[in-house]
């Protein structure tokens, strides 16, 4: 743990005479410096466009393929199904138009009331542009789960599509992604995985998943702010994605519009190098794998040291640490404003994040005070005393 704390500068930092703990990470993590030297170096040395014949757009070129081989092996499928954008947001939304001039009037879409809204909003402006009906799956407000006989009740012979959330970043409710797939393969229908918030604690495998589109952010697993997309090579050859006609228009680029952040995606390439240097084994995947078996071990110690530590204190929201949940807690505390408690606790180095986190669905429907909790989620840089200092701190009512 001290080695790989020492790799990220940020944790040196001071705030009124106590060292930071990070707990702000379902937000976006801390970046170590491998990364941003990787971005550094990809801006001093080999700033270009790309395709052309000239040393440093030919280094451009070979820098994006390397990080697109690197997130194949993070998700475990083949680089040229990786494209990459600004974030999953826009991503999703570039996608969803994509489908949606392939779709008719009345034509239907399952999204749930556990979503981020980025894994909504895209999909309900079809409702305008295309006539789709989106239709929402309940979630069950004791566990913070979704409601799986609902949504199958939801499906119908016109369902073209299921967009599911991995994990809820509001919560920590990891969602059975399996019975999703297997709910939309019954139903004829495609299936789109919001990772955004289950990638930095479980490693992905789309072909295990079965999904044809997934999309997560590198900035939430210590990466630069860059998005990703996953989606199946038949699927990418085929879609009519809004683009440039003298663009590529061959997988994974035809997917990708105008000149990406070059500097991004080198630093993408760096930061899964990163996490597969935790872990131990021949191959990248290998390593991966590792990082995330210890890192899940640590996950689960610190979630259940924060239920049983806060239990007493707070109204907390989501899933118990026995039903599977990432390391993110959710709570409020009676009669205090949640900005108010996060100020509080950051006066003693303690950085939460607070209000809705563009889960506003699942908050609301979680009864919630005000529409809005506190929020703390443990990194791979979190430790024992940084969990301590939390319920302790939350125990003198911040």
């Amino acid at each position: 743990m001290e080695h790989l704390r020492s790799q990220f500068p940020a944790l040196q930092r001071l705030y009124k005479g106590y060292p930071v703990a990070y707990f702000d990470a379902p937000g976006g993590t801390q970046v170590p410096r491998a990364v941003a030297e990787a971005m550094n170096d990809y801006l001093f040395h080999h700033n270009a466009n790309t395709h052309w014949a000239y040393p440093t757009s030919i280094e451009s070129d070979a820098i994006i393929a390397a990080a697109r081989e690197a997130v194949g092996d993070f998700l475990n499928c083949s680089p040229d199904e990786v494209v990459f954008g600004a974030n999953m947001t826009t991503l999703t939304f570039h996608l969803a138009r994509a489908l949606g001039r392939t779709w008719s009037d009345g034509d239907e879409v399952i999204v749930t009331d556990l979503d981020h809204h980025a894994n909504v909003a895209p999909w309900r402006a079809l409702e305008i542009d295309r006539g789709v009906v989106v239709h929402s799956a309940r979630l069950i407000r004791e566990t913070a789960q979704i409601d799986w006989e609902h949504l199958r009740e939801l499906v119908s012979p016109r369902t073209k599509l299921i967009a599911i959330g991995g994990a809820s970043n509001a919560t920590g409710t990891i969602n059975d992604l399996g019975l999703a797939a297997s709910i939309a393969r019954e139903a004829g229908a495609l299936l789109f995985v919001d990772a955004v918030h289950l990638a930095p604690h479980e490693l992905i495998d789309v072909q295990r998943i079965g999904c044809d589109f997934l999309a997560c952010s590198s900035y939430k697993f210590y990466g630069p702010h860059a998005g990703i997309l996953f989606a199946r090579r038949a699927l990418l050859e085929t879609l009519p994605f809004p683009k440039l006609i003298p663009a590529p228009d061959t997988a994974p680029e035809r997917a990708e519009t105008g000149t990406q952040c070059h500097e991004a995606l080198a630093g993408i390439g760096a930061t899964i190098d990163f996490i597969a240097s935790i872990g131990e084994g021949a191959s990248r995947r290998e390593r991966l794998a590792s990082a995330y078996a210890a890192l899940h071990e640590e996950g689960l110690r610190f979630s259940q040291m924060l239920w049983d530590g806060l239990s007493p204190l707070v109204k907390l929201y989501g899933p118990p640490p026995s039903m599977p949940r990432t390391p993110t807690i959710a709570f409020s505390i009676e009669g205090r404003d949640d900005e108010q408690v996060v100020r509080a606790l950051a006066e003693r180095g303690l950085f939460l994040s607070h209000g809705d986190f563009y889960a506003l669905t699942a908050v609301r429907e979680l009864g919630a005070p005000m529409c809005s909790v506190v929020r703390a989620g443990c990194a791979c840089y979190t430790t024992e005393d940084d969990v301590r200092r939390l319920i302790e701190a939350v125990s003198s009512r911040a």
